[in-house]
């Protein structure tokens, strides 16, 4: 009954991927927390809202990112690679945004718990990632 409307090679794989790429997102969300000079995860804990939004953008960003190297492979090891490939510009993308703010100490800023300066934060990871999900496609 259900072999028209499922096909377990397709769930099959789609699990495959979901697994892969949500793995390799939840890398890349440890090493960008690492590259901060700050501990986001207790930050977070203790109820930093700015250091949250900024992560949360960084979450959204890496797995739009991760969706459209699902969704313009034809292989998972295809959709890796270009995830991780999309994934090491955000980190340059967000590097440059930080460099090319020298009157806002952004990382300073947030750590303070400075909400604004997270909303604007999150809103670069996820400018980026739009950026570099149009250039992977």
């Amino acid at each position: 009954m259900f072999e028209n409307i499922i096909d377990v090679q397709e769930v099959l794989l789609t699990l495959y991927y979901f697994v892969v790429l949500g793995l390799v997102s939840i890398a890349c969300m440890w090493i960008f927390a690492k590259l901060t000079p700050y501990k986001d995860f207790e930050l977070i804990r203790n109820g930093n809202i700015a250091v949250a939004i900024q992560f949360a953008g960084k979450i959204l960003g890496i797995t739009h990112i991760m969706s459209v190297a699902v969704n313009t492979n034809d292989s998972l090891l295809g959709a890796a690679v270009w995830g991780i490939i999309g994934f090491i510009l955000m980190v340059v993308g967000y590097f440059i945004f930080e460099i090319a703010t020298p009157k806002l100490d952004v990382r300073k800023e947030i750590e303070k718990g400075k909400v604004s300066v997270g909303i604007i934060a999150a809103s670069i990871s996820l400018a980026i990632s739009f950026i570099i999900s149009g250039a992977i496609s």
